[in-house]
């Protein structure tokens, strides 16, 4: 059975209860995520930054006169599921779709919506293609996977690694990060020794691990969801692979849970994330209370912090329109500067990619079982702890 919710956060409920409110003379924006499926512990961290995001919005007068309301289609972590709901919101009337996580699910839905001329507005799947070469129609508020693979490499070099393993998997996120990977290693002259994809569903990571043993490299470039980051890291730890530093690309590796599941193999674990607290745009530490309390004490992944600025930029873009006819939606999109607790906004066209918000990428090492950022200087960075 699909699922569609309708977030109104004026209504102090809880989502499950949001179901049949239809309040009346908002402005309704689509939103797609993964409720249920693979992907629902993103898709739990989506739904928290939405509230978040529609309560600021609503809080402070909505917009033109009105409240705004999120109309939520559940994807089930689906390609196919994810093109109904897109269709869905298409039929529904919505002057723009905010479109989240797996970047497999998100460029056919993207791609879908550009035809149907209706702007979508990506705020947490990375892969280059989306915006590379993009459409008219397609805006992407978080960084590519590119500069994922950038800031973790960056360490690299900066550090003198001669060489590097690259482990990933074989999705549209996992390739993109595995693929950047590759060319700026060649470009930093690190040489990549081992790079090993491997499809959804592999569990015994140890005969490729103990390949990479073998070749003893400085660092190792892990890119995995939640379930394959943990396991990695677990059989890294049993086969005694030693290498001066162990990375991950996001995704799995840079969840809460992540530390929580691995325990100690997680110690001294390096993971490129889109946003941590400790930045220093004006109302982090607010938002990094306010997510924390949506998601019931849990503490946030950056992927709430990036549907709460969602939220926030297609109100500004439906303020700037004047209206939600979706062509001056789209036009408006093109014309945003603006501030946010998750970053600036401005969506730029460079390096090939079309509609893509220029951010820096942070990156963040478990030690003493939490994350603490060691990267770039702009976060106050503490010393990254070497395994050797």
């Amino acid at each position: 059975m699909r699922q569609t919710l309708l977030l109104s956060l004026a209504l102090a409920l809880p989502l499950s209860a949001l179901s049949g409110a239809h309040a009346q003379g908002t402005i309704k924006i689509g939103a797609i995520t993964s409720v249920t499926g693979r992907f629902a512990e993103f898709g739990k961290m989506q739904l928290a930054g939405f509230r978040v995001g529609v309560d600021e919005v609503n809080r402070r007068g909505g917009v033109l006169g009105r409240k705004i309301e999120l109309v939520i289609e559940d994807n089930a972590s689906d390609v196919n599921k994810g093109l109904a709901a897109a269709e869905r919101l298409v039929n529904a009337g919505v002057p723009l779709v905010l479109n989240e996580y797996s970047s497999s699910l998100v460029k056919a839905q993207a791609q879908y919506l550009a035809r149907q001329k209706v702007p979508a507005l990506v705020f947490s799947s990375s892969g280059d293609d989306i915006t590379k070469p993009g459409s008219d129609y397609i805006f992407r508020l978080n960084q590519p996977a590119t500069e994922y693979a950038r800031a973790i490499l960056n360490i690299f070099r900066d550090n003198k690694f001669k060489n590097m393993a690259i482990i990933a998997g074989t999705g549209a996120f996992e390739k993109s990060v595995a693929d950047a990977a590759q060319d700026i290693a060649r470009d930093y002259g690190i040489t990549v020794v081992e790079d090993q994809r491997y499809d959804k569903g592999l569990t015994d990571f140890r005969p490729v691990l103990n390949r990479i043993k073998a070749k003893n490299p400085d660092g190792i470039l892990m890119v995995s969801y939640a379930e394959d980051s943990v396991a990695l890291m677990r059989q890294a730890r049993e086969v005694g692979v030693k290498p001066r530093l162990f990375a991950g690309g996001a995704a799995g590796f840079a969840l809460p849970e992540f530390v929580k599941d691995a325990g100690n193999a997680a110690e001294n674990v390096v993971t490129a994330t889109a946003w941590i607290p400790q930045l220093r745009y004006p109302g982090t530490q607010k938002l990094n209370v306010e997510l924390k309390k949506a998601l019931g004490g849990q503490d946030p992944s950056y992927h709430a912090a990036q549907a709460y600025a969602a939220v926030l930029a297609a109100a500004e873009a439906i303020r700037k329109a004047g209206s939600t006819d979706r062509e001056k939606v789209k036009a408006a999109l093109n014309t945003l500067n603006m501030q946010t607790a998750f970053g600036p906004i401005q969506f730029k066209d460079y390096s090939g990619f079309r509609n893509q918000n220029p951010l820096t990428m942070i990156a963040q090492q478990v030690q003493g079982g939490a994350f603490v950022p060691v990267y770039p200087k702009g976060v106050v960075p503490r010393p990254i702890k070497f395994e050797r």
